[in-house]
């Protein structure tokens, strides 16, 4: 059975649900924001990057271009790669923000 997840994004207040077999980034994009920067889907390409704050979660294979060892050890992951495990804090990292957070009262 799926179990759905609550999302919180720093800086901006946003709390998306996200279920555990979903990426987080899906659950950005189900915001219906435009502009949310959306590359390969797969890893390799780092716009969709995101520091987790708190909150379990696994991750899938990132290229390491994108996201060296320190990062992760850091909990700076893409989000395409991102499956919560628990409720999530992150924080979005990059020209990312402004997009998922575009429109919020702070």
């Amino acid at each position: 059975m799926r179990q759905r997840f609550v999302v919180a994004i720093e800086g901006c207040g946003e709390r998306l649900s996200c279920a555990d077999s979903d990426n987080v980034l899906c659950a950005m994009e189900a915001l219906g924001r435009k502009g949310i920067p959306v590359g390969c889907r797969g890893g390799g390409c780092g716009v969709c990057k995101v520091r987790v704050m708190q909150g379990r979660y696994h991750t899938r294979r990132m290229s390491r271009s994108c996201v060296s060892e320190a990062e992760e050890a850091a909990g700076v992951v893409l989000a395409c790669k991102l499956f919560p495990d628990s409720d999530l804090r992150i924080e979005v990292v990059g020209k990312m923000a402004r997009a998922v957070c575009a429109g919020v009262a702070k």
